[in-house]
């Protein structure tokens, strides 16, 4: 590369292995959206992230980009009025909280996030937790997943995650060296690697696992005051986790074992239910604290924020129809009705924009007006045409010329704000820097010393066999991270690859060994074996 001469005027500097945007602009910075201070909220010129996220969102055709493998069910979400022990309304007006025992419509989808769609449920992978509620304001969306936690805090980084995790682009076969290198570099994803290279990195079934907003969202009171909100999903089953020997047998009999038993619970009446929790913190950087609670790696703890029950959900009918409902149900973090808002968040920012508009390409412009997706109340647009529109959602009454506002002739007019509106001050410079208060290591610490012996063993001995697939410096790079989240962690890390490493060089590494499903240490040999003990048959 040419060196630079600060006396001339310069552009950004660049040679054929720099990085550009589809425009040919090198990318100077691709770890963080712009945004006001380093906290948020982002900004919608972001050029680089929105061509990027949105490219990312056409990917597949016509499966999900994520999420593609997934089981559903209808059911009911069943308020307490209260949160804890004060009524709900002191903290939020939305109207699916208030007076209880009131019921709300809901439909759940569960899934594994990287693989697609008619790939096994035993994969090693976070898992898909969200919920459509039928209010009766519209619809509300909480879209998250069943560990608490994500890998990355900014949603620049989301694409080149799932490009990493998922299958190489030319083997198409997932390989731990692209899952490790990305992790490696990105260090904030250490605490979530530590989960999901544990057991809770492969529940037993979607009826048995804990569900989580993941990102920070807020409740907004009727006079306008809000609180920032985690929302937690706590299963009345109970939550079980699988090995990865119990994995590997559970595939090797059903690749479909969590959608059928799911089925077949509500089948038989046995109606899976979950209890919903929040936790409440002032709104607001909180300097005091170690974290910044908008960054979605990060834990609130539970004694300085305490987990209080809000309501509970039954699934208690399955689909009439799997294509109709669970693959064309479409989920957006940014539907939210009338006192529930957004935070910064930057990765629930991002994912506002990407999740909805993956499903108008994926589903179509009018995907809406699908029932599993439609309101279950009064809907009235100005919208016009569109792919596979079949009504106009016009109001009686309305002037069908007037599809515009305003309008004095019989057009819809605009609805009375009741409740105060919240109007959070924000200022600070347009930047692209990460949160400031970044540390990648002291939770995941954390979670490993509150892990089970077994659990720990599973933990080092899946990462053990992975990562001794990968170069050295990715090792090191990983032992490091090992090592200053918890001195047994790290020491147990770096011994079980030293002894790995041993054993791999007095045999040779078998062609293939390297390409493997997440934490599956013989599925090379499942190729041979194929071979083996295929049985010959003649032509016919």
């Amino acid at each position: 590369m040419m060196e630079k001469d600060l006396s001339k005027n310069q552009t950004n500097m660049e040679d054929d292995g720099t990085l550009t945007n589809r425009q040919g602009h090198p990318i100077t910075n691709n770890q963080n959206i712009r945004t006001v201070s380093n906290r948020g909220p982002a900004t919608l010129e972001n050029y680089d992230f929105i061509e990027k996220i949105s490219h990312f969102d056409r990917e597949k055709v016509p499966e999900r980009i994520v999420h593609a493998r997934g089981a559903g069910a209808h059911g009911y979400f069943e308020t307490y009025g209260s949160v804890g022990d004060e009524p709900v309304s002191k903290y939020t007006r939305a109207k699916v909280f208030q007076e209880k025992g009131k019921q709300t419509p809901v439909f759940v989808r569960f899934s594994t996030v990287v693989n697609g769609l008619h790939s096994p449920e035993t994969v090693r992978d976070p898992r898909g937790f969200a919920i459509k509620f039928y209010t009766e304001d519209g619809n509300w969306d909480l879209v998250g997943n069943n560990l608490k936690i994500f890998f990355i805090r900014d949603a620049m980084k989301f694409p080149d995650m799932i490009h990493a995790f998922r299958p190489d682009p030319v083997t198409n076969i997932q390989d731990p060296r692209r899952f490790f290198d990305f992790c490696a570099n990105s260090p904030e994803s250490f605490h979530m690697v530590t989960f999901v290279y544990s057991p809770w990195g492969i529940p037993a079934n979607y009826r048995m696992m804990q569900g989580s907003g993941v990102n920070t969202y807020k409740w907004v009171n009727n006079e306008g005051k809000a609180v920032l909100v985690k929302y937690h999903w706590e299963p009345k089953q109970g939550i079980k986790n699988l090995t990865v020997k119990e994995a590997e047998e559970i595939q090797g009999k059903n690749f479909s074992h969590a959608t059928q038993d799911l089925y077949e619970s509500i089948e038989r009446g046995d109606y899976p239910e979950w209890e919903l929790f929040v936790q409440i913190m002032e709104d607001g950087p909180h300097p005091e604290l170690d974290f910044d609670p908008l960054d979605d790696t990060k834990l609130w703890p539970e004694d300085q924020f305490p987990w209080k029950p809000v309501g509970r959900m039954v699934l208690n009918k399955n689909p009439e129809n799997f294509f109709n409902e669970v693959e064309q149900v479409a989920f957006g973090t940014g539907v939210l009705v009338d006192g529930l808002d957004f935070s910064d968040d930057k990765m629930l920012q991002g994912r506002t924009f990407s999740y909805s508009d993956t499903q108008r390409y994926r589903i179509g412009a009018n995907y809406l007006q699908l029932p599993i997706n439609a309101a279950k109340k009064r809907v009235a647009t100005n919208q016009e045409g569109g792919q596979l529109r079949y009504f106009n959602d016009k109001a009686p009454g309305q002037n069908p010329h007037v599809n515009y506002e305003p309008s004095s002739m019989g057009g819809l007019k605009e609805a009375e704000q009741v409740g105060k509106e919240f109007t959070p001050h924000v200022e600070g410079n347009l930047v692209r820097e990460s949160i400031d208060r970044n540390d990648n290591t002291k939770q995941a610490g954390e979670t490993y010393r509150q892990f089970e012996d077994w659990e720990k063993d599973e933990l080092i001995n899946n990462l053990v066999n992975d990562l001794s697939i990968c170069p050295k410096d990715i090792q090191d790079k990983m032992i490091a991270l090992a090592e200053q989240a918890d001195d047994e962690y790290g020491r147990r890390l770096r011994e079980g690859l030293s002894e790995k490493a041993k054993e791999m060089n007095s045999m040779k590494m078998e062609i293939g060994e390297e390409m493997r499903p997440l934490g599956f240490k013989n599925a090379h040999k499942a190729v041979q074996k194929a071979v083996e003990e295929g049985h010959e048959a003649d032509p016919y």
